[in-house]
């Protein structure tokens, strides 16, 4: 299941900005446990589909998983060996501009032990360090 948005207005994108800080998406919201960046960067939909995948197998029925970020921007690619010049080229995949500080994981449901285990498996699937963030009791 490719994570794709359902229709955009334009197909092909520039490649914007990376830098900066998180400010929303940057604490807990719906779980109690989660996965927060701790650099920026581009993450593939591929990705985000085998963190999911990961996170389904390990959960098997038991707490909650909420993914925190979709994939809104599409990267182009040209074929290799082709010369410069001749326009864009075509989309190649889709990717979510991932700030550090974001909260891109939530999990619910289980014991704290658990789910650091199962963050731990899914942060060797990312391409940038994360940390483990629990939710604050007062």
């Amino acid at each position: 299941m490719v994570m794709m948005p359902k229709r955009v207005k334009y197909r092909k994108s520039q490649r914007g900005k990376r830098r900066g800080v998180a400010t929303r998406g940057s604490n807990l919201a719906f779980g109690e446990f989660g996965l927060k960046v701790l650099e920026n960067g581009w993450l593939k939909n591929s990705q985000i589909e085998a963190v999911r995948v990961t996170l389904a197998r390990k959960l098997h029925k038991g707490g909650r998983l909420w993914i925190r970020v979709f994939p809104h921007k599409s990267v182009t690619k040209k074929p290799a060996e082709v010369r410069m010049g001749k326009g864009k080229g075509e989309l190649d995949h889709w990717v979510c501009v991932v700030r550090r500080g974001c909260v891109m994981f939530e999990m619910g449901g289980v014991p704290e032990e658990f789910a650091r285990q199962c963050f731990r498996l899914v942060a060797y699937k990312l391409p940038f360090r994360t940390r483990f963030v629990t939710r604050i009791h007062k």
